[in-house]
């Protein structure tokens, strides 16, 4: 298949058509807490771990309105599957900073797929003859059982600057340390690295515009902001799962005390009625930032300080409205909602393990206010 060619809303279509086969292996997923073999060949088949990725390596270089709607689409049949296709997106964007050679060398195979965690402990790489040396351990490497390249962030002995190694997976040892309420299946396990040397050409300033060799669009969006876009859509798919198994519930299931049928109930009635309008209207904004932003990056090529924050604010906005969506569906349920049989003690699981992590903290609506009061930000941007 000739990624580099494909129309953008083919891989929508694509991960649709896909969610069949992902939807059935949900259960497995969740308990193996990782993706099964087969699942991972059909995404790397249909270039699913190449979405990010530059044209001249065969990557298909989504718009992030895009991206995001191939995570929803995704996420509405399993979230960790979908969880796993946004994380190892992002870190393949390390490509366009990569040298020629070691982007084909790393990215160049179908099973050359990425994985790494945020910076931990304040780890420093040392400075050596054609490279450096690092130690230390990560953890929240999601999508790392099936990747093949894993990478460490740190700073370098002596320098300011974060600089990001990449080594391949066979030269750590992974800790099987995720064992957790949701979003179980991408096995975001920790690893250790010791006295490792990383040649100087497997490592890179992330969104560094001086390190940039790839001049596509794409890359005047930084990785976190590709973070952002794919997992807000995440939490959208759940949100929209979610409504969609509200609806197929019997139409005869009666609250115990009621005296009519749960969807004659005027609160419920109210009650679904505002989760589809927050998933809708969340949905909206985020691909209108998005579609803004590209806009001014097409004609300027750069990023207004607007669109750097509205991207934000759109998306830890999408995040937090498809919680109360999938928590105010999940009590509106009843009892039946706890059982595994039924879909929505996952959802609800999946997705405050997903509202729990960077993309959705409450701390971004401060920042964001902040910056739209024309005040410096106070945490990290």
């Amino acid at each position: 298949m000739d990624i580099a060619t494909t129309q953008e809303s083919d891989f929508i279509a694509r991960a649709r058509a896909l969610a069949p086969a992902i939807a059935a292996a949900s259960a497995r997923i969740d308990d193996q807490r990782e993706l099964p073999a087969a699942i991972v060949q059909r995404l790397m088949d249909e270039g699913f771990f190449r979405l990010l990725q530059p044209r001249s390596l065969g990557g298909a270089e989504l718009r992030p309105v895009i991206f995001s709607q191939v995570t929803e689409a995704l996420a509405q049949a399993d979230a960790s599957v979908a969880w796993c296709v946004g994380q190892n997106n992002g870190c393949a964007m390390s490509a366009a900073y990569l040298g020629e050679e070691a982007a084909r060398e790393i990215f160049g195979p179908a099973t050359g797929i990425l994985a790494w965690g945020p910076p931990g402990a304040p780890y420093e790489a040392h400075p050596v003859e054609g490279g450096y040396r690092i130690s230390g351990t990560w953890r929240f490497a999601s999508g790392s059982h099936h990747a093949s390249w894993l990478g460490a962030h740190m700073k370098v002995a002596g320098r300011t600057r974060e600089r990001t190694m990449l080594f391949p997976k066979s030269s750590v040892r992974m800790n099987d340390i995720w064992h957790t309420i949701g979003l179980r299946g991408t096995g975001s396990d920790e690893y250790v690295v010791e006295n490792l040397f990383v040649p100087d050409h497997h490592t890179l300033s992330r969104d560094d515009p001086a390190e940039r060799r790839e001049q596509g669009l794409l890359y005047r969006f930084t990785s976190n902001q590709l973070y952002s876009a794919g997992f807000a859509g995440v939490a959208l798919g759940i949100a929209r799962a979610t409504i969609n198994d509200f609806l197929e519930l019997p139409a005869n299931k009666t609250s115990r005390g009621a005296t009519r049928p749960m969807r004659e109930n005027n609160v419920v009635q109210s009650q679904l009625a505002q989760a589809e309008a927050r998933v809708r209207s969340a949905r909206a904004l985020l691909h209108q930032v998005h579609n803004d932003a590209w806009a001014n990056v097409e004609r300027s090529g750069a990023q207004t300080t607007e669109d750097r924050t509205m991207i934000r604010l759109a998306s830890t906005w999408a995040i937090t409205q498809a919680r109360e969506t999938v928590n105010t569906l999940y009590h509106a349920t009843g009892s039946a909602a706890v059982f595994e049989a039924n879909p929505f003690e996952q959802r609800l699981r999946d997705m405050h393990t997903v509202a729990q992590q960077s993309q959705g903290r409450q701390l971004h609506f401060e920042t964001c206010g902040q910056l739209l009061f024309g005040l410096n930000p106070e945490n990290q941007f």
